[in-house]
């Protein structure tokens, strides 16, 4: 796309970039139009690669003016949700939530589960993740307030026979169809029944328990028994709604748990101090974002349409959002009295922050989890990639290698396995570089390919078993063989193949850091695997079992050493032993600070041994150092 003719003002506003077609397939906002629209137009490789793909896709941009840095943020949520456009961060709500929702604007307001966009004239509460739990609820509170629950249909045909449905004979609707109830009266109900889910219960449960106190002194036992029954159904709900803050606090708790590509967003609300509803997202992060820009992104797409709940006094977030000062103008602006943007570091708000955020954590787990668990999306991720890297056939079994060391001390290198598209955890091994390779990652991974594949070379030939298994652990080629890095790492891992002649029969390819970058011999620009793609999730899942394998093993073998080094030399602490002590006392640490009287007390450890210990650490030589 060629840099836009004309004058760029230099005003607030959103800017749009559209295709060839004239589709918007960018919208974005900017305190200064001119310098923003204008950093779109540096050297392509100086851009981020999600950033340079929309440009190259982008044939036009344009502008729309406004007065401030509020208007262009509203004005950019408008353009967002009318176009969709495909490289915009996105939330996607896989669900769809129930509500609590009371219709206050009929003559005969009624009590129901609603799901979707709210209406005038309705009252909310939640959203609740789980219907069952808005229907026990409700069902409780039914018992208390029984207030109607059908629909405006049955109403009316009930409303017409001048007979009661069955709800009214079992006590979990006051009967308004058949004038069974004065409008008065059934207006309280509704009132009450409000102030319960609005968390302000103390007057209800009050007069309540002064009507059961008055009956029982009256000896009106029957009457007394149906409000204790009433007093214990309110009990019963509240506890539903758990009580995590003060009785005048609203908040949003959001947290926020993230990858490379796609994060998970929980959000816990809680009104009058109570855990009234909550809510998920995954974000599709489309475009390239920091931290702090995700959460500032993820409170802009939250409150961009009125929340059924409202705006709460208080959001809390994991991290300082970008632009900070100015969502807090724009919520305040929206509901009108100050909105307050948060990062809790101690007390109750942050526990119960990280309480959210461990929600967020298992979401986004238990979204790859369900990803990875597809069938199709696996055999899909297979032929995507046979077709990018110019495979000759799919890669039913992909081996990726990585190394970890910490300043070219304990190097180690990992190889982990995918079968099918799962990962095969029996095949995974692990590598102690042998030859001391220091700092240098490129022979470390030499050696290790090297021992790979020679053994592959020296068990294929091997006759299989009756399972028809071929013995031995490297007795299977992979059909495309990782290595973590870029094209250095990629000559490494050409150059053992073709030493070995597997060159054609091993297809080679390395995953650069930029993870939507794949380097495969014979081209000297990367192939950009599509994001979104089932191709790219699959890189990325068996790139993190690497990283993770190769991390463990690395700590390992760090823990070890420095245990051998701290505990080493002493005389009756022999390797079991050693091992053993260090379990009992919680740590290398915790052995060091050990008392006389703490070793003694160890009746498996014999007493000359203990002293040693204890004169290892504690005597003046020793001090002095």
């Amino acid at each position: 796309m060629q840099r836009p003719s004309g004058v760029i003002p230099e005003t607030p506003g959103s800017y749009q970039f559209k295709d060839g077609a004239g589709r918007v397939i960018y919208v974005g906002k900017a305190n200064n139009l001119r310098a923003r629209i204008n950093s779109y137009f540096a050297k392509a490789d100086s851009l981020h690669p999600r950033t340079n793909n929309m440009v190259e896709a982008a044939q036009s941009v344009e502008w729309i003016e406004v007065r401030n840095e509020v208007e262009a943020l509203i004005l950019e949520h408008s353009l967002i949700n009318r176009y969709s456009p495909r490289f915009n961060i996105r939330l996607r709500d896989d669900k769809s939530y129930p509500f609590l929702a009371v219709t206050i604007d009929e003559q005969w307001p009624r009590a129901m589960v609603m799901r979707g966009r709210k209406r005038k004239g309705t009252k909310y509460f939640g959203p609740y993740p789980h219907p069952w739990a808005i229907h026990e609820t409700l069902d409780l509170l039914l018992k208390t307030f029984p207030i109607r629950t059908c629909s405006s249909a049955t109403f009316k045909q009930h409303e017409r026979l001048g007979r009661p449905c069955l709800l009214f004979h079992i006590e979990k609707c006051s009967g308004p169809c058949v004038g069974s109830v004065t409008a008065e009266t059934y207006s309280n109900l509704v009132n009450d029944f409000l102030q319960v889910m609005d968390g302000e219960s103390d007057a209800v449960v009050s007069r309540l328990e002064g009507q059961m106190s008055e009956s029982a002194r009256s000896q009106d036992f029957e009457r007394a028994a149906k409000f204790r029954d009433q007093l214990e159904a309110i009990k019963l709900a509240l506890e539903r709604q758990q009580m995590v803050g003060e009785r005048d606090e609203d908040l949003d708790i959001i947290g926020i748990a993230e990858d490379e590509f796609e994060a998970a967003v929980q959000i816990f609300y809680v009104r009058k101090g109570r855990v009234v509803g909550r809510k998920g997202f995954i974000v599709d992060k489309v475009e390239d974002v920091t931290s702090s820009g995700l959460a500032a992104l993820v409170v802009e797409r939250l409150y961009d349409d009125a929340p059924i709940l409202g705006l709460p006094k208080i959001v809390v977030l994991p991290i300082e959002p970008d632009r900070k000062e100015l969502l807090e103008q724009w919520l305040t602006q929206t509901k009108s009295t100050k909105v307050e943007i948060r990062v809790p570091h101690r007390g109750d708000k942050r526990e119960l922050h990280e309480l959210v955020t461990l929600n967020a954590k298992q979401e986004l787990n238990r979204h790859r989890l369900r990803r990875a668990a597809d069938h199709t999306a696996r055999s899909r991720a297979l032929s995507e990639l046979q077709d990018l890297l110019g495979l000759p056939e799919a890669p039913l079994r992909i081996e990726c290698y990585d190394m970890a060391h910490l300043q070219g001390t304990d190097y180690v290198g990992s190889m982990v396995v995918l079968e099918d598209g799962l990962p095969l955890k029996r095949d995974y091994r692990r590598f102690k570089i042998k030859s001391g390779q220091g700092n240098d990652d490129y022979a470390a991974m030499r050696e290790v390919l090297t021992r790979r594949l020679s053994a592959y070379i020296k068990e294929r030939d091997q006759p299989v078993n009756e399972r028809g298994e071929r013995p031995g652990k490297f007795s299977y080629a992979p059909q495309l063989l990782l290595v973590d890095g870029g094209k250095g790492q990629l000559s490494v891992a050409e150059q053992v193949v073709r030493e070995l002649g597997l060159e054609h029969e091993i297809p080679v390819a390395s995953l650069a850091k930029k993870l939507e970058e794949v380097f495969i011999p014979g081209r000297s620009e990367p192939v950009e695997v599509p994001r979104g793609s089932d191709a790219l999730f699959m890189l990325q899942v068996i790139r993190d079992e690497a990283h993770r394998f190769a991390n463990r093993f690395h700590r390992e073998l760090r823990g070890k050493r420095m245990t051998k080094s701290e505990l080493d030399g002493i005389s009756g602490l022999g390797p079991a032993r050693t091992k053993k002590l260090v379990a009992a006392l919680g740590g290398v640490k915790e052995v060091k600070k050990a008392t006389r009287e703490q070793l003694s007390d160890l009746k498996w450890l014999p007493k000359s041994t203990a002293d040693a210990v204890y004169e290892h650490f504690h005597s003046t030589p020793n001090n002095e150092t």
